[in-house]
């Protein structure tokens, strides 16, 4: 496969149907989306100049994105059908405001062909890629044959199952798949859809199982199996395509660390890709993205062996949630680019600075969720936000204090990068940055971020994606909230220097003591 394009190293001339006409420049942009996501494009394009307008549910009305924006429309009631998954409203909210093009993030409609193409219809540019390439890359099934048609090497699967076939012809099926195997939604992501099957006896109550489920979170209950690779790792590839013929990669991102399939920690590069790895990842990813004429932001999601063998899994048609490491180790802004892409310009992205990381970065997901009752939500009111800082450090939010976090929505509150010279100093300066978090209020699940960064095999790279999931069963239910003996201690002198700056001056003055020897002879307290 060739890696000799004019512009891009790694990238090539993507193949047929023309340039799709955009906008020369986007005078205003709307964000049909929420939360950090939504924070983060409004301050790249408060960066770029670009007017901004925000939407918002009834329950947003005082969330940090719409005093963000420099406009703001109420597009409907809380649960996210009636707003941020309605198109007419979005569309609505665009026209009102004379938007000539919408961003629509990650989640809700950013994925969805349907309004890429109502988009088109009302005059706006949808900042993504087009409707056509959203529909063959947007299901798996017909992202697999893409694959195979472009020489990337995919997991043995199957097509989509009909709904017809009858117990045995399922089984049968899965039989000439292998086992163990999963059962795949062909819609939708995020792990709901997808069960796990260790023989045939478990074929048919599965299948059941994941076509209810699909069809609940993604109105398609269409289903595939695909053979469940022992031992691997889940590693992807960012893209940028410019709709001028260039495709350039980016250094890969590691995401095998995931509960039930949804990813927790992120980090870039990943410990287990070699330099040859890297660019055969690197030239798999530019063959598939040229293939179906790639323009944009998006990235392709790969399962890496223990032999070092990659196998395509999909492909998101948007930007990642995980996408600010990508942006610590190279340096480029993935939005800003997403917007210049929009509006016509070709890339000058340098394709070794891309696949070139400088140092490394680590991404938590910080969710309102509680760790000790099985990660259930935690929705609630906060009372109280400090969020991390300092050199390396980067906190995307989408609250701020006073926000009451609702029920209606995925409940991540925001995402804590940290970047560092090494993979060591990355996970010290996350482990700091953590601590250092403070959310009134709410229950969320850094504690048990932080029990992860401190576990042996996270620390020496040595975990697939089976990793997780296994060391939060041995823990049987033991609380993440417990103390530790060091904290135990703090917590005492904490308690008596409390006690003592309650009594009045004059008591102090009684006993011959100050306020500074006093609380130095405190810190002996507990040990």
């Amino acid at each position: 496969m060739s890696s000799g394009c004019q512009r891009s190293g790694l990238g090539r001339h993507a193949s047929g149907g023309p340039v799709v006409d955009r906008l020369i420049f986007p005078v205003k942009i709307l964000v049909a989306n929420r939360g950090e996501i939504a924070v983060r494009i409004l301050r790249a394009c408060r960066e770029m100049g670009v007017p901004s307008v925000a939407v918002f549910s009834a329950c947003d009305r005082t969330a940090l994105h719409v005093g963000l924006a420099d406009e703001a429309v109420a597009i409907g009631a809380s649960p996210a059908a009636e707003s941020y998954l309605n198109i007419e409203r979005v569309i609505a909210a665009a026209r009102a405001t004379g938007a000539t093009a919408v961003h629509p993030g990650y989640g809700f409609l950013a994925e969805n062909a349907g309004f890429a193409r109502a988009c088109g219809d009302a005059g706006l540019t949808f900042i993504g890629p087009s409707p056509d390439v959203i529909e063959t890359m947007g299901g798996k099934t017909a992202a697999r044959r893409a694959a195979i048609e472009a020489g990337v090497p995919v997991v043995p699967g199957t097509e989509a199952l009909p709904d017809t076939l009858n117990d045995e012809a399922l089984c049968d099926r899965a039989d000439e798949i292998g086992y163990p195997l999963f059962i795949k939604a062909v819609a939708g992501g995020g792990g709901r859809g997808m069960r796990r099957v260790a023989d045939r006896a478990g074929v048919v109550a599965g299948v059941a199982a994941a076509r209810s489920e699909a069809g609940a979170a993604f109105g398609e209950s269409t289903v595939y199996f695909e053979r469940l690779v022992e031992g691997a790792r889940h590693v992807e590839v960012q893209v940028l395509g410019d709709g001028h013929g260039v495709v350039v990669p980016f250094v890969e991102r590691e995401c095998s660390i995931q509960r039930r399939h949804q990813k927790v920690i992120e980090e870039s590069p990943s410990v287990a890709v070699t330099p040859a790895i890297r660019a055969a990842l690197a030239e798999a990813a530019v063959a598939l993205s040229a293939a179906v004429s790639y323009a944009s932001a998006g990235t392709l999601e790969f399962l890496l062996d223990p032999e070092g063998r990659f196998y395509f899994l999909e492909m998101n048609t948007r930007l990642q949630v995980e996408h600010p490491v990508t942006e610590l180790v190279t340096g480029i802004d993935l939005v800003q680019w997403q917007i210049r892409i929009a509006r016509g310009e070709p890339l000058t992205v340098d394709p070794a600075r891309a696949l070139t990381a400088a140092g490394h970065a680590i991404e938590c997901r910080v969710y309102a969720e509680d760790p000790d009752a099985g990660f259930i939500p935690a929705p609630g009111r906060i009372t109280a936000l400090r969020g991390p800082s300092g050199p390396g450090v980067r906190d995307d939010s989408g609250v701020e204090a006073g926000f009451e976090v609702p029920v209606f929505y995925d409940s991540m509150i925001s995402k804590v990068s940290t970047w560092a010279p090494d993979r060591a100093g990355a996970i010290a300066r996350m482990r700091s940055a953590l601590h250092e978090y403070q959310i009134g209020g709410i229950t969320t699940a850094i504690p048990a971020l932080l029990w992860v960064l401190a576990q042996d095999r996270f620390r020496d790279g040595a975990f697939d994606t089976s990793f997780l999931d296994g060391v939060l069963a041995a823990r049987a239910g033991e609380s993440f909230s417990e103390l530790t003996v060091e904290q135990a201690d703090l917590a005492v002198v904490a308690a008596a220097l409390s006690a003592y700056l309650s009594v009045p001056t004059t008591a102090a003055a009684a006993i011959g003591a100050t306020p500074w020897r006093q609380a130095a002879r405190l810190e002996g307290v507990g040990q």
